[in-house]
């Protein structure tokens, strides 16, 4: 009778998992400020408007950082208009979703929370309908520690220590039709270059993200990789993926099955960016930011007030079969832990998240929340996973490597 033997071999080692691969993503979108993180008057909020009980949750998994303020939002905002005295601030119309942005949470609150919840800011400056000049302004603001003018603008409006913000994203889905400030490849990549070295320029320990692809079934897709690294790939130090996945066809094969169309995307991005490198005879490598990934599908078709603010909007509903391919998505994530530095499930609070929030009331748990808790508290090894089979006198060899592998694995 054959047997199969499994063993285990440390030299088999993919990569190093950065912890910020297990991240998130809060936008100004729906509810995920307004009700989900910032609440003024709910039982639960402190001093500074914040629901305790979502920070609390947030601590819980230990999400070590948030991207923020977009997403689609960032392409028309105005940062200026969410810092400074709040009675002070305006309401702007937000063309990305329909709605009317009153900006009394910004810059210098979203810092305070993140202090607050134990996380840090993943920073996207609007390259859409602003350019190189207010991004560095806002790295400025964030990060110089004082004697300018927009770090004395930073003390005066109460943080008197720079927020020292190292990650940041240039712009957001430029390669989108539906993005404000859309621009062709070449277009967008001359700026996002100019824009990371103005910012570089400002601070010298930042680390920035170009746009890639919003997802890999774009007609530019690949070409518009290519493009953007060819003019920008010794200033960039990542590059960006965007996927979500739906089971609008109701076959749970099908869907569950896409985490290989991940795995397939993930791969095509890593061969252009060391295509680019290659062809650049460069020393520099770029690595890859998966900063919006998900399952995103129950909501679609949901109708929203025009103009209102903050209202129900993309509050996807996730059921176990969710969970499964969410879980797959992650450890796909991981597979590509050498190249995967940074990835954000999104996003955090109540729209296509794993955490849900009433107005006034109490919270709960998603079922993706339970798989993305599972797999981080057990990634202790800080390495991934890699498998390789081959057939040797009738025996299937797994190598891999990693400790507090359970079934009894000798």
């Amino acid at each position: 009778m054959k047997k199969a033997e499994l063993s285990l071999a440390g030299e088999f080692k993919v990569g190093k998992v950065d912890d910020r691969i297990f991240g998130s993503f809060i936008e100004h979108l729906g509810r995920a400020v307004y009700g989900g993180i910032y609440e003024p008057g709910h039982p639960c909020a402190d001093e500074d408007g914040f629901r305790k009980d979502v920070i609390d949750e947030v601590k819980k998994l230990r999400v070590p950082i948030v991207r923020y303020p977009g997403g689609n939002f960032v392409s028309g905002y105005r940062w200026e208009d969410g810092v400074g005295p709040v009675s002070e601030r305006p309401k702007r119309l937000e063309l990305a979703w329909g709605v009317t942005e009153p900006n009394l949470f910004g810059t210098d609150e979203f810092m305070k929370w993140c202090k607050k919840a134990d996380t840090a800011c993943m920073m996207a400056v609007n390259l859409g309908l602003r350019g190189v000049d207010d991004a560095r302004n806002l790295v400025e603001y964030c990060n110089h520690p004082s004697g300018s003018y927009y770090s004395d603008m930073r003390r005066k409006n109460g943080a008197e220590s720079p927020y020292g913000i190292k990650l940041w994203c240039l712009g957001n889905e430029m390669d989108g039709g539906w993005q404000l400030g859309h621009k062709e490849a070449k277009e967008y990549a001359f700026l996002a270059d100019q824009a990371s070295k103005a910012m570089k320029l400002t601070d010298d320990s930042i680390e920035t993200v170009i746009c890639g692809s919003s997802n890999d079934h774009m007609k530019t897709f690949g070409k518009w990789e290519d493009t953007c690294l060819d003019i920008a790939y010794d200033s960039v130090d990542y590059i960006s993926l965007h996927q979500y996945y739906d089971n609008k066809l109701g076959d749970t094969q099908s869907f569950l099955a896409k985490s290989m169309a991940m795995d397939e995307f993930i791969k095509t991005v890593i061969c252009i960016c060391d295509s680019v490198k290659g062809r650049k005879h460069s020393k520099h490598t770029v690595n890859l930011s998966f900063d919006e990934w998900n399952v995103w599908f129950h909501s679609n078709g949901d109708e929203v007030k025009k103009w209102s603010t903050a209202p129900h909007q993309l509050e996807d509903v996730y059921t176990f079969e969710d969970a499964l391919l969410v879980g797959l998505m992650l450890i796909t994530l991981l597979k590509h832990a050498d190249r995967v530095k940074v990835a954000c499930l999104a996003q955090l609070v109540n729209v296509i998240a794993p955490i849900m929030t009433e107005n006034g009331g109490g919270i709960f748990e998603q079922t993706i929340l339970s798989v993305y808790a599972r797999v981080k508290l057990r990634q202790r090894n800080r390495f991934t996973l890699k498998h390789s089979m081959r057939q040797a006198r009738h025996k299937r060899v797994y190598r891999c490597s990693g400790r507090g592998l359970r079934g009894g694995f000798k």
